[in-house]
C-alpha cells in the first residue's frame, strides 16, 4: 500500500508517562505504515521542558501558530511531589496553560460514543460538549500564604497613574490570598468561538455563570456574550434553527444550580459554555458521566484559525509506574488516537488532502468497531453492557485495532 503524502508539517507534542508510551506505539501501529508522516516535533516531557526552562512549550504554541494544526500528548503540570521526583529547577506552570494563553483559544471538549458504553444519565441521548476558556481564572493566577495579621488588598495603578484600591480581607491570624484576571479581548474571543462553533456544528450553547454573587467578573462574561450574541450571531443562530441560552444563578444556590438541572434533564446535543476552571470540572463530569475519561475528544481553537488536539486525560500516573517495573498495563487509548485523527483530518481539511481525511475517519471507525466487537481495555470492560469481551493490554488493544483497520483499508 502506497503511503499517504502530506503537504504541510503538523505540530507533534510529546508528553509524559504511560501516555508517552502508548503515544509511540501509536505512530508505529497505527500512522506511519500508512501515512509518510510530516511533523514538527516539539519533547514537552518534563525532563526536558525542565532542561529547557519550559522554552520549548512557548517554541511549540508559536510553530502551531505558523502551521496551523498541532496534536499534544498529555503532560505532567507539577507539583511539589513532582518537583521533587524529577528534580526541577523551579514548578513550571501547566503547558497547557500556556500554550492556551498563546493560542488565545476555546477548549470544546465531547464524549467519544460507542455502542456497549453507555451514559450514566439515562436521558443522555447525544453528545454534551463541554467549551471551556482557555485563558485565566486560577490557570493563571498569583497567590500567597499570610503568616500573620494585616489587611489584603486589590490594587489596580492604571498607565495614566490612577490607582483603584480596595480591601479584600483583613487577617488576624494566617491564611491564604489568591489574585485571579480575565481580559475583554479573552472573553470577547471565548464567545466568538463558542458562536462560531456552534454554527458549524448546528448545535444550541448554553451559558451559565455566578453573576449574582461576581457581579463585576462573571457579570463581564454574561454581558460580553449577550452583546455579541445580538450584534453578531442573533440572525445567523435563529436561520439555523439553534439557540444561545443564558443561565443566571440566584444567590441562595450554587455557582452551577440552575444550568446544571437543565444539563440534567436534557437529552444533549448541545455546547455548554464555561470559564476555564469550571470547564475543567465540567469536561470530567461529564466524560465520567458517558462512560470514562479516556473516551472524551479534545480541541484548542482559536479565533486566528488555530488548531490543537489532544486527550482530555491526564498521563496515567499509576498505570506509568507499573510499566516501569515490567507489569501490564490495560491503559486505554482512544482519546489518544482521537487526537491523532483529529488533528490529521484538520491537516487535511486545510490541506484539500481528501486522502488524509479519509484515513482519520477510517481509524476512528476501526477504533470504534473494534470495541463493539467485544475487544477493549479494562475500563471500558467494567462498565461496558456487551456480553462476553476481551480484555486486552495497552499494546494488544491497539495491535487489534490495526487489525481491523487493515480490514477497512
Amino acid at each position: 500500500m502506497k503511503k499517504i503524502q502530506m503537504q504541510t508539517p503538523l505540530v507533534e507534542m510529546d508528553g509524559d508517562e504511560m501516555t508517552r508510551i502508548l503515544w509511540k506505539i501509536i505512530k508505529d501501529e497505527l500512522l506511519l505504515p500508512y501515512i509518510d508522516l510530516n511533523t514538527e516535533y516539539y519533547d514537552l516531557g518534563l525532563e526536558y521542558r525542565n532542561e529547557t526552562d519550559d522554552q520549548v512549550t512557548v517554541d511549540a504554541a508559536e510553530a502551531t501558530k505558523k502551521y496551523g494544526v498541532a496534536v499534544k500528548c498529555a503532560t505532567i503540570t507539577p507539583n511539589k511531589a513532582r518537583m521533587e521526583e524529577y528534580t526541577l529547577k523551579k514548578m513550571y506552570k501547566s503547558p497547557n496553560g500556556t500554550i492556551r494563553a498563546i493560542l488565545d483559544g476555546t477548549v470544546f471538549r465531547a464524549p467519544i460514543v460507542v455502542k456497549g458504553i453507555e451514559p450514566c444519565v439515562k436521558n443522555w441521548k447525544k453528545p454534551i460538549t463541554i467549551a471551556r476558556h482557555a485563558y485565566g481564572d486560577v490557570y493563571k493566577n498569583t497567590e500567597m500564604y499570610i503568616d500573620g495579621p494585616g489587611d489584603a488588598y486589590l490594587v489596580f495603578e492604571g498607565a495614566n497613574g490612577e490607582q483603584k484600591k480596595e480591601l479584600i480581607h483583613h487577617y488576624d491570624g494566617a491564611g491564604v490570598l489568591q489574585g485571579m484576571h480575565n481580559l475583554d479581548d479573552s472573553i470577547s474571543s471565548f464567545a466568538r468561538c463558542c458562536f462560531s462553533y456552534a454554527l458549524d456544528t448546528r448545535q444550541s450553547i448554553w451559558l451559565g455563570a455566578k453573576d449574582t454573587i461576581s457581579k463585576i467578573y462573571d457579570g463581564r462574561f454574561k454581558e460580553i456574550f449577550a452583546t455579541i450574541y445580538e450584534n453578531e450571531f442573533k440572525e445567523k443562530f435563529e436561520a439555523a434553527g439553534i439557540e444561545y441560552f443564558y443561565s443566571f444563578a440566584s444567590c441562595t444556590s450554587s455557582s452551577f444550580s440552575p444550568i446544571v438541572a437543565r444539563v440534567m434533564k436534557a437529552e444533549g446535543g448541545f455546547i455548554w459554555a464555561c470559564k476555564n476552571y469550571d470547564g475543567d470540572v465540567m469536561s470530567d463530569m461529564v466524560s465520567s458521566a458517558f462512560g470514562s475519561l479516556a473516551m472524551m475528544t479534545s480541541v484548542l481553537v482559536s479565533p486566528q484559525g488555530y488548531y490543537e488536539y489532544e486527550a482530555a486525560h491526564g498521563t496515567v500516573q499509576r498505570h506509568y509506574y507499573r510499566h516501569l517495573k515490567g507489569e501490564e498495563t490495560s491503559t486505554n487509548s482512544v482519546a489518544t488516537i482521537f487526537a491523532w485523527t483529529g488533528a490529521l483530518r484538520k491537516r487535511g481539511e486545510l490541506d484539500g488532502n481528501q486522502e488524509l481525511m479519509n484515513f482519520a475517519d477510517k481509524l476512528e471507525q476501526a477504533t470504534l468497531e473494534t470495541i463493539e466487537s467485544g475487544k477493549m481495555t479494562k475500563d471500558l470492560a467494567l462498565i461496558t453492557s456487551l456480553e462476553n469481551v476481551t480484555v486486552l493490554n495497552s499494546k494488544e488493544f491497539i495491535l487489534a485495532i490495526r487489525e481491523r483497520l487493515d480490514e477497512i483499508l
